[in-house]
């Protein structure tokens, strides 16, 4: 054999192992590089160990997919419908202050404040337009489906902290820390405890006007509601007809609503409220109501005022007795739409009469009552999105009072929301400030 041959097919077999476990080296260096030192990057994947809590940690997605989804879940919403509105709204902001989609949540059909068990749930979307609000909605807050949830089993709790010692500051700190990571690496995230109307509020009132903006009723109620003010309307015209009065057929006749609120358990709530505050602008009785209202500057006679009143004074005819000369009070039972109430559940009538007072050319209300503070909240916001500058003053395109606080003359006061509010506190717990 050659040994010039033979040398150089050593000499080529000990480079090519060579260069083998050569790149045998590199493959476990590669491997050892993606395994341990990748996941602590947090744009890539990996799994993550912290106080006992294995977090699944996957954001590396390819550059033509889109990002994951991401959701949050908050418990059954419940009391008044406005109380829920609130509720809904708080939960809204928490799941942008998230940066998630808020999954649809329950809502109450009745009202029960401390029987829980007696609470009736039912579907965001029997009350409101699911499409419509993420519409109007789209790029401020958004809801989901829970068929959009990927893996329902990704799931952290978020325990809500409470008792005086669990302060604005703590609360916001707990958010902020579940925005980041690893707890945003979860695709649900679950808020557990009280119902969102009893979190702390971090957001101005003008983001919560945002949201309940792009509350829209579903058609069966809204056409009720349609009913209610056609039928007042309609007794305007009879009204002003026995008055020798004209009203052009395009123009439809103007009524003013009043959310009247002298039922018992509202009393006695008041009059512990103004006890407790040292204050006496909360109650008002159904004589220094009438009284006031008849005195409203402007106010053009003959007109109907519909009544907002609990089905328990519907029993009570002195509610449409001594009111002023001009002034014809109606509620539902002498309107003739008690049925169309009575047939449907307390959420649904309450939605009702709050699109009945938000329509109606001239609102009154206490400004003590979430009730009546929302109805001047979506009416300030219509003025504000028509373009008024004016939003106080006798020729304000729809103007509200405040019947608890004595204006000029012994007429209630006027009153718009002030939406450079930094949070909905004084809606939410009552408040005497109004802007007016």
């Amino acid at each position: 054999m050659d040994l010039s041959n033979c040398k150089q097919s050593r000499f080529f077999g000990v480079h090519f192992n060579f260069l083998a476990a050569k790149c045998l080296v590199l493959v476990v260096i590669a491997l050892f590089l993606g395994t341990v030192l990748l996941p602590t990057f947090s744009g890539l994947g990996g799994v993550i160990r912290q106080n006992n809590f294995v977090f699944v940690h996957n954001r590396s997605f390819p550059s033509n997919q889109p990002v994951k989804q991401k959701f949050l879940e908050v418990p059954q919403i419940v009391w008044g419908l406005n109380n829920q509105k609130i509720a809904f709204a708080r939960a809204c902001l928490t799941a942008r202050m998230l940066n998630r989609t808020l999954l649809m949540p329950k809502l109450s059909a009745s009202l029960f404040y401390k029987e829980v068990e007696l609470l009736k749930p039912i579907s965001f979307d029997k009350i409101f337009q699911f499409e419509r609000f993420n519409s109007i909605c789209k790029g401020f807050v958004q809801l989901s489906r829970y068929s959009a949830v990927s893996n329902q089993s990704d799931v952290i709790e978020l325990q809500k902290g409470s008792g005086r010692r669990w302060t604005l500051e703590k609360d916001l700190e707990q958010l902020n820390q579940f925005s980041k990571h690893p707890y945003d690496a979860r695709e649900i995230i679950r808020i557990v405890g009280k119902n969102p109307f009893l979190w702390h509020d971090h957001w101005p009132t003008k983001d919560y006007a945002k949201v309940f903006e792009c509350l829209a009723l579903v058609e069966e109620i809204s056409t009720e509601a349609d009913k209610v003010v056609s039928k007042i309307r309609e007794i305007g015209m009879e009204v002003r007809s026995k008055n020798a009065m004209s009203s052009s057929s395009s123009q439809p006749v103007p009524f003013v609503a009043v959310h009247m609120r002298i039922e018992k358990d509202w009393m006695i709530h008041c009059k512990k409220l103004e006890q407790r505050l040292n204050i006496s602008e909360i109650c008002s009785s159904k004589e220094e109501i009438m009284a006031r209202v008849g005195n409203i500057s402007g106010l053009k006679t003959p007109v109907v005022v519909y009544l907002a009143v609990a089905d328990t004074l519907l029993e009570d005819n002195t509610v449409l007795n001594g009111w002023k000369d001009g002034l014809h009070p109606f509620e539902k039972k002498k309107l003739g739409v008690f049925d169309i109430y009575k047939k449907q559940p307390y959420l649904f009538q309450s939605a009702i009469d709050y699109e009945v007072c938000l329509r109606s050319d001239i609102f009154v209300g206490n400004s003590f009552s979430t009730f009546s503070s929302l109805v001047v909240l979506d009416r300030t916001q219509k003025m504000i999105k028509v373009g008024e500058t004016k939003l106080c003053g006798l020729d304000v395109r729809w103007p509200s009072y405040a019947y608890n606080i004595r204006g000029s003359g012994n007429s209630p006061h006027p009153w718009v929301t002030n939406m450079s509010d930094t949070s909905l506190t004084a809606i939410s717990y009552g408040s005497n400030h109004i802007s007016c």
